[in-house]
């Protein structure tokens, strides 16, 4: 059974204003992801504010708007916007060191925004592990494509031991907003 996820207990009911709602959520989410990005230091993969947006966006939106977003975001910036880290564009990008996570963001969209319309982002517990599960999908992509490009032990050095720490802080924030979000607007926070 689906759950409601916080964007949807706003879906307007008709239905040309409901696609208008969909179309900003994606854009909106896209954008905030861009400019998430922005927030960027290191190399050869950044550490960025990416992954607690597309986490948030994910369990905001649900999978569908969720992983559209992200796709959104990914066409931006392949078309030349300056979305990616540190205001890079270009299809280019997407076969450098950060193309993997990237192209995980989208898969880890579907993952959450799944995750959080069976109701797991109403609940502390629940909404870290959904977050945490996430995250793992962006590292599988994000470590599969650097392990292609540097060999499996520097990708590991260069991509995962310098961002546990931060993505455990970026999970814990993204866990916590959730269940208080849905505490604020009202709604149940009961599971089923």
């Amino acid at each position: 059974m689906r759950e409601a996820t916080i964007a949807s207990v706003f879906q307007p009911e008709e239905r040309l204003f409901s696609r208008l709602y969909d179309l900003c959520l994606i854009l909106g989410g896209s954008l905030l992801v861009a400019v998430s990005a922005q927030i960027a230091v290191g190399w050869p993969v950044p550490f960025t504010g990416q992954t607690f947006a597309v986490l948030v966006v994910a369990s905001v939106l649900g999978a569908r708007r969720g992983a559209l977003a992200i796709l959104a975001y990914i066409l931006e910036g392949v078309c030349g916007l300056p979305v990616f880290s540190q205001g890079r564009a270009g299809l280019w990008v997407l076969f450098g060191p950060s193309g993997g996570y990237i192209v995980g963001f989208a898969v880890a969209a579907i993952v959450v925004g799944t995750l959080a319309e069976k109701g797991w982002d109403k609940w502390l517990v629940s909404a870290f592990a959904a977050m945490v599960l996430g995250n793992i999908v962006i590292y599988i992509f994000g470590l599969g494509w650097l392990s292609l490009l540097m060999g499996p032990k520097a990708a590991i050095r260069a991509g995962l031991y310098p961002f546990v720490v931060g993505d455990l802080i970026k999970i814990c924030l993204a866990g916590g907003v959730l269940p208080a979000v849905w505490k604020a607007i009202g709604r149940p926070a009961g599971r089923g």
